[in-house]
């Protein structure tokens, strides 16, 4: 604990991270007086809890990024250490940043996180069957020949590996491939269900968003669960930053230029570059955009960065003033 006016450290503690110890923390912050500001790293993970328990006394709660190795002293680090930095890096901020909240907000990030988990296994499971149809015997790769990867998923669920008269290499190359293939359908119909979950809960919490051309509840849950709520995010500007499309200056003397933004969110980042390939091929305007940019000597690259940065101050002003329904680019 820190005192604001000085920057004397007033007071340490270690507690269990549960609500005794939350409570614990609470009562030593009441023992000083004056107004008071909590410091959290991780507010969206390990530091949750917290910030629920903090949130719901009505408690003013700060959000810290993750520290930088290289400005603690002489490589220094333990929990006191953290603190007390995260402390002092709080009162120097200008602007301070707020923690993600919200039931809904909740709700949706567990679904996505699923879902991406789902799609990833899925993924990765396709590849090893396409690898082992190329490794396998003649014999099982006559039956893949010429197919695609869902036709293959196909084939391989009804493989009956019984059937193979005694071919040690062959029966199990065909078990192993069944079970794979059984292991595709199963993530894909997972992935499925939460992205049915997601729509539902995207319509009974921001059904606005929805009508937004080239947004759907995947791109819709990514966004919000981004946002969180009205005011977190003070303006478009720190909503592009947010998601990594705010060009940033890299000018010299009479040279102006703008270096590629790598930070942000990069969940958030994906879901306008989602929105900006999903309106370029089907919408006229989006399509004149690109066409003036292209006369004026842009690559496609730096095309679809400029309509990201246009899109992403679209859609803080949809999230900001829903009332307000915005035509695509």
């Amino acid at each position: 604990m820190l005192d604001a006016s000085t920057g004397a450290v007033l007071a340490r503690a270690t507690v269990s991270t549960d609500p005794d110890g939350y409570a614990e923390l609470v009562t030593l912050a009441e023992a000083h007086a004056g107004l008071r500001a909590w410091a959290l790293e991780g507010a969206g993970g390990y530091g949750a809890g917290l910030a629920r328990h903090l949130a719901d006394a009505e408690e003013l709660v700060v959000e810290l990024d993750r520290p930088v190795r290289a400005h603690r002293r002489a490589g220094a680090k333990s929990d006191a250490i953290d603190a007390e930095r995260a402390a002092r890096e709080a009162l120097s901020r200008t602007r301070l940043a707020r923690p993600k909240t919200g039931a809904e907000r909740a709700a949706v990030a567990v679904h996505l996180t699923a879902r991406r988990a789902a799609v990833e296994a899925a993924s990765t499971a396709q590849r090893q069957l396409r690898a082992l149809v190329i490794t396998a015997p003649e014999k099982v790769r006559a039956r893949f020949r010429g197919q695609s990867t869902t036709a293959m998923v196909t084939t391989a669920t009804r493989l009956r590996p019984a059937t193979t008269n005694g071919d040690v290499e062959v029966r199990e190359a065909l078990s192993v491939l069944r079970t794979l293939a059984r292991r595709i359908t199963f993530l894909t119909e997972d992935a499925d269900e939460h992205e049915r979950l997601i729509r539902a809960l995207v319509r009974s919490w921001r059904p606005d968003l929805l009508q937004v051309s080239g947004v759907g509840p995947i791109v819709a849950g990514t966004v919000l669960t981004a946002w969180s709520h009205p005011g977190r995010v003070r303006d478009d500007a720190a909503f592009a930053m947010l998601a990594g499309v705010a060009p940033i200056p890299a000018s010299s003397g009479k040279t102006t230029r703008y270096r590629l933004n790598r930070s942000g969110d990069r969940q958030l980042n994906r879901a306008l570059h989602t929105i900006v390939l999903s309106r370029l091929p089907y919408y006229p305007d989006t399509r004149a955009y690109a066409d003036r940019r292209r006369t004026q000597g842009k690559t496609d690259r730096e095309i679809k960065r400029c309509l990201k940065r246009y899109i992403a101050r679209q859609l803080y002003r949809q999230l900001e003033n829903p009332q307000d329904l915005p035509a695509a680019a």
